[in-house]
């Protein structure tokens, strides 16, 4: 699509330039000769603004939905992941509930001590799918499927629309003035090129303001979508961030316990040694 799209506007490019190089050879002297040139140095730029506007948003959308893909697939996995972990959980508390063993309950202690501390991580990764689904996922949908974005590159396309009428009309207004020089006292020929002068003016003036309202809109949508996106960004790191944070200080009260009962039943032997 994308190879298609470049190959769309090279054509166009070039079809501009064909249309330029007759407005020149036909408006050469009288009847308003260059000023019916539609691309004039501020029409080009708008249309060059325009046109950047719209690959930036583009990028923009497709950059959002691409996060919002990999959001919720992390939160598939991670899901399972949580369904896994607690199915681990409840049997090593199973396991340290029932105390099988003959010889001690160290083993029992430190598998139910997992399983709680396994609980409250997999707690912890729901929390973090969560936010990760309120705070980045259905904020970034919301703007791909949002209206200012569809209404502002309806503009652009009503423009782009009116710049390629305004673009036929002015090589009409040009063969016009060939016919009228070639017949000055043509008085028919007169009217119609007046008629026809007339209605590339109004669609010239149509197409600017046409052009810088949606230059205005595509702006506006290209600045939310940088400060929306760089927001949930950021929302994510803060989420995974405290995620990690809390998981850590689980397993340092984990381990510690661990070590500390370890700790004790490894004393008296070592103690009988010395």
């Amino acid at each position: 699509m994308e190879a298609i799209r470049k190959q769309a506007s090279k054509l166009r490019e070039q079809v501009a330039k064909q249309q330029q190089a007759v407005l020149k050879q036909f408006g050469a002297g009288g009847y308003g000769g260059s000023d019916n040139v539609v691309t004039d140095e501020a029409e080009l730029q708008q249309h060059q603004k325009l046109e950047k506007l719209y690959i930036s948003t583009r990028a923009g959308k497709h950059f959002q939905r691409d996060i919002v893909r990999g959001v919720e697939g992390y939160i598939v996995t991670g899901s399972k992941q949580v369904e896994i972990g607690t199915k681990l959980s409840e049997d090593s508390r199973k396991y340290g509930a029932e105390n099988t063993c003959t010889s001690g309950s160290t083993l029992s202690k430190a598998a139910l001590n997992y399983g709680r501390a396994r609980a409250q991580m997999e707690k912890e990764r729901g929390n973090l799918l969560k936010a990760l689904g309120t705070q980045v996922a259905e904020p970034l949908r919301s703007m791909v499927m949002g209206a200012p974005l569809e209404d502002a590159r309806h503009l652009a396309q009503r423009y782009d629309r009116m710049r390629q009428e305004a673009e036929a009309q002015a090589i009409e207004v040009s063969k016009r003035q060939a016919r009228v020089r070639e017949a000055p006292g043509n008085t028919d020929l007169a009217m119609k090129l007046e008629a026809a002068e007339g209605k590339l003016q109004d669609l010239k003036s149509n197409m600017s303001q046409l052009g810088k309202e949606a230059a205005a809109a595509m702006a506006a949508v290209e600045a939310q979508q940088q400060r929306l996106t760089l927001q949930r960004l950021i929302a994510m790191v803060e989420s995974e961030r405290t995620y990690h944070q809390r998981v850590l200080q689980i397993l340092d009260q984990l381990e510690g316990e661990m070590m500390s009962e370890r700790q004790r039943i490894e004393a008296p032997s070592c103690t009988k040694c010395r």
